[in-house]
């Protein structure tokens, strides 16, 4: 069946239209389109290349798959590599996801025709081993690609814990030695082993910036090392803690090895009570900070409160810390003592103590500090006032939510607003949280 032309028409076709009406549809279509095609009717069929493909870009993939049935013209651009430079797999089971899953056909479709145009490439995948496995099976299919940037995200446990070792290193094999360009990785909570690491740095060693592999048991200190050895280029590394070592940063502040600029490490318990952290020595600190001496070192916290003992007993130079859980004030007191240069502090808990002598002391030796953020916890508004004075307009992110404060003879919430502003020389206001 033919389809019906649709026409946009402008100019002197339309006499009922006022002038001001015409000078917008000039300005509009003018932007577009060109002076010259102002003044003459316009078949969508005939648009130019470089137009429908500017429609394309703000349409998401379905409505473009279904645009580029219009006519073969549309088609042709539907499949331009600009277009399948960036792309997202999602793949998941229909009975135990909320997740669309990329359909089977222009998965089939995209291995054919524009395995070489992906550069920016991520798969999306639910709890389930079959959603897993299939991404296994897309990768393992890569065979003529170039991909710089790759990420492997399960949006729930287990997912690719799940797949066979074996089934997951074969198929990022495939891209490692393919590609020969990738230059970002991130495959938290996977089964990547130190040969695959050994496979991606022989083929990818010149390109490879940034590498977070949090969560990847069969990973060990010697792969990561191979990876610091070779990779030159190298400025971000995320790991889980329990493959940090003395001997490891020791072996990371030789000159032979990498200058990091953001180390990101994942403290986690996987299970409560039954694991005993280690601890850094001070001097391994030392010698990591000055072969880097501008990295940031980033640590993310989910334990329980008992298992914080062997953290900040000496002083660590980490530049940014995120306390998913609730955390002591012994713990805070430390952090105080023991973090010269902390430049964030995120505490998303810590119970119905007021927290006044803790900030306070890492105001007056943290004084790199420039970001705070407070959740479940309590402060007086007279501490907080003083935190905030002694650290002055050096905050330039303050979020903390308004049931943290405890109004007390001195200060109310409305004048510790205008107090807060004062200091911080903006004006600011205390979060709210909405209740439903």
């Amino acid at each position: 069946m033919k389809r019906a032309r649709q026409k946009v028409v402008v100019g002197n076709e339309a006499p009922q239209t006022s002038q001001k009406s015409k000078k917008q549809k000039t300005c509009l279509h003018g932007s577009v389109f060109g002076e010259s095609e102002l003044h003459a009717s316009t078949d969508w069929g005939n648009l130019p290349h470089h137009v429908i493909l500017r429609i394309f870009q703000f349409l998401p993939l379905v409505d473009r798959a279904r645009a580029s049935s219009v006519c073969r013209r549309w088609n042709d651009v539907f499949h331009i590599p600009d277009l399948w430079r960036r792309f997202e797999f999602e793949l998941s089971q229909p009975a135990t996801s909320y997740l669309k899953s990329t359909h089977p056909d222009l998965i089939q479709q995209i291995i054919k025709r524009h395995a070489d145009h992906l550069q920016y490439v991520s798969f999306k995948v639910d709890s389930s081993t079959e959603s897993a496995e299939a991404a296994c099976d897309i990768l393992s299919q890569l065979v003529n690609c170039s991909i710089k940037t790759l990420g492997l995200i399960s949006t729930a446990k287990p997912s690719f814990m799940n797949v066979s070792k074996a089934h997951f290193a074969s198929a990022l094999t495939v891209v490692f030695v393919n590609s020969k360009s990738l230059s970002s990785i991130k495959i938290d909570d996977t089964p990547l082993d130190d040969p695959s690491l050994k496979v991606l740095v022989a083929n990818n060693s010149d390109t490879l910036k940034l590498l977070k592999m949090s969560s990847c048991p069969h990973v060990s200190p010697a792969g990561i090392l191979c990876v610091a050895d070779q990779c030159h280029g190298l400025k971000e590394l995320a790991l889980n803690y329990y493959i940090l070592s003395d001997e490891l940063l020791l072996a990371l502040s030789s000159e032979k090895h990498v200058d990091l600029e953001h180390l990101r490490i994942d403290v986690v318990s996987e299970n409560p009570g039954q694991v005993e952290f280690h601890t850094i020595k001070k001097q391994s600190w030392d010698a990591f900070v000055k072969h880097s001496p501008k990295v940031n070192i980033v640590m993310y916290f989910f334990l329980y409160e008992e298992e914080f003992d062997a953290f900040f007993r000496e002083e660590t130079p980490v530049t940014h810390l995120y306390f998913g859980r609730a955390v002591s004030k012994a713990m805070l007191g430390r952090i105080g003592m023991n973090c010269p240069r902390l430049i964030e502090l995120v505490v998303c808990a810590n119970g119905l103590q007021p927290l006044d002598d803790e900030l306070i002391r890492i105001a007056e030796r943290c004084k790199n500090l420039t970001a705070m953020g407070l959740g479940e916890c309590e402060v007086t508004c007279r501490g907080f006032i003083e935190f905030v004075k002694m650290c002055g307009g050096r905050l330039t992110q303050l979020s903390i939510m308004e049931e943290v404060l405890i109004p007390d003879n001195d200060y109310s919430l409305d004048r510790l607003h205008l107090e807060v502003s004062k200091h911080l020389g903006r004006m600011w206001f205390p979060d709210m949280m909405p209740t439903w």
